[in-house]
């Protein structure tokens, strides 16, 4: 139903050779036309009476590697230890100063659970000062440093070291159900006779394992599968996708040529080497691109290898206070945490489309439009789902059907839309990528003169998160 209804949208809205369009011929706007677009708007404050004003102090990042290279011997809480003593280092933070930590993850190491608290003592902080893990799928850091915000505007704290990270090279396989259940009852067998009497009834379908997959528990359905799906809905091709992606690669390899990437922080990697930048930045042409075959829906699938995200281990961590315990500090914040929200839909037909429903809803909270905006940052989970979304933004149908509005939110221009790649090309740990989106928007705004930015994300589950972030005055 969902899918008849979404290729209505497409035809109700002319979307795909205008968005072809925007994406190719527009994508890379210069800085300097960035800032002559902001110079000539109002730059009012998002600062309201009476309501405390929170700042970004300072965002690091390890580098995101591929799963299976040089992280692979490690574990998830090393990265966050680095990306801990990362942030200690860049920020030149005394440890006392911090109130609390909180880290996000997805896929939890057994023996880590609470990896926040792990990572905290390992990287040298009090074992006074609380830590605590969350989980929201692909915008956990974003839950963890909201969890942060709050924190600090209630009071209870002016410091909060908020994080994620995710270490996909060593992912928990389990035992069959049937497996497990012999084993507990064999550790709870008293005699040797009831020990070799569980023994013998072990089958060989005992012995399959459970291994992990990047699928909806409600529905079993993988991320790529929907993310092909919901392609075909909004009648996104191949092409735009595979264009999408090496447009992510060449913008990445810009920004990292330039040293735009300034949130990575060199790791030593024990036993190994240092490592001081990502690996998954590759670009390549659109003949190259052609070739590779569906990933998910075989033949006729347009998810590839190519225009998805890959399995990336990596973390990140950012320093969020008050901003007058940041001045008190002389710390020169980057930027201003402003208005953020979560939605959450059909985890079926619109398990992607997070971005689409809370980008107009932060708008709205914080008073601002769409041109309001100097800087986007949207979480590339796969080219399609981003092309999806922007097709979903731009249909009036779309925002009347599904959104209650009275016209469409209106797709991000792409001259301001991830101009220094996205996950698609610096990797996507899954737990830590909400950070860097944040942190990135900050870098971006003081680079180019803009004053707001914007971060969307979908996230498993069918959920989604949006954040206003305000440049700190230079």
């Amino acid at each position: 139903m969902m899918t008849s209804m979404l290729r209505n949208t497409m035809r109700s809205c002319s979307i795909s050779p205008p968005w072809a369009m925007r994406v190719g011929a527009r994508s890379l706007g210069t800085t300097a036309q960035l800032q002559a677009q902001v110079q000539t708007k109002s730059r009012k404050s998002l600062a309201r009476p009476g309501v405390k004003n929170i700042v970004l102090v300072e965002g690091v990042r390890t580098p995101f590697l591929m799963s299976g290279t040089t992280y692979a011997d490690l574990m998830p809480h090393d990265l966050a230890r680095a990306s801990l003593q990362g942030l200690l280092s860049r920020a030149e933070l005394p440890k006392d100063v911090v109130d609390y930590i909180i880290f996000g993850t997805v896929i939890q190491e057994v023996k880590t659970s609470n990896v926040a608290r792990e990572a905290a003592l390992g990287a040298g902080f009090s074992d006074k000062i609380p830590a605590h893990t969350v989980t929201m799928a692909c915008i956990s850091s974003n839950q963890a440093m909201t969890s942060a915000v709050g924190l600090i505007a209630a009071g209870q704290c002016d410091a909060v070291v908020a994080g994620g990270l995710e270490f996909m090279s060593d992912v928990p396989i389990r035992h069959s159900r049937k497996m497990r259940k012999a084993m507990l009852s064999l550790n709870k067998a008293k005699t040797l006779g009831q020990k070799l009497s569980l023994i013998g009834g072990l089958r060989p379908a005992h012995f399959s394992p459970e291994l992990p997959a990047v699928a909806e528990f409600s529905t079993s359905e993988t991320m790529g599968h929907s993310a092909d799906r919901l392609a075909a809905a909004f009648g996104v091709s191949r092409a735009e996708q595979d264009e999408f992606a090496v447009r992510s690669h060449t913008l990445a390899k810009k920004a990292e040529d330039a040293g735009l990437l300034r949130d990575v922080v060199a790791f030593n990697v024990p036993g190994r080497s240092i490592v001081s930048k990502d690996n998954g930045i590759r670009p390549s042409s659109m003949e190259q691109m052609g070739k590779l075959k569906p990933a998910f829906i075989k033949p006729h699938g347009t998810v590839t290898a190519a225009n998805a995200s890959f399995l990336t281990d990596g973390a990140s961590a950012v320093l969020i206070m008050s901003e007058e315990k940041a001045l008190a500090m002389g710390y020169k914040p980057k930027a201003y945490l402003r208005d953020f929200v979560y939605v959450s839909q059909d985890p079926k037909d619109q398990l992607l489309l997070g971005p689409t429903y809370a980008t107009p809803k932060v708008l709205e909270r914080s008073g601002l439009s769409m041109s309001d905006i100097d800087v986007f940052e949207f979480h590339e989970a796969f080219a399609g789902q981003i092309i999806a979304n922007m097709k979903a933004m731009d249909s009036d149908w779309f925002g009347q059907t599904y959104i209650g509005r009275k016209s469409k939110v209106g797709a991000p221009p792409m001259e301001k839309f991830n101009l220094w790649g996205g996950s698609l090309s610096l990797g996507h740990p899954f737990g830590a990528t909400g950070c860097r989106l944040v942190t990135t928007v900050a870098h971006r705004l003081q680079k180019e003169g803009g004053q707001y930015g914007l971060v969307a994300a979908c996230a498993a589950g069918g959920q989604g998160h949006a954040m206003v972030v305000e440049a700190y005055p230079q």
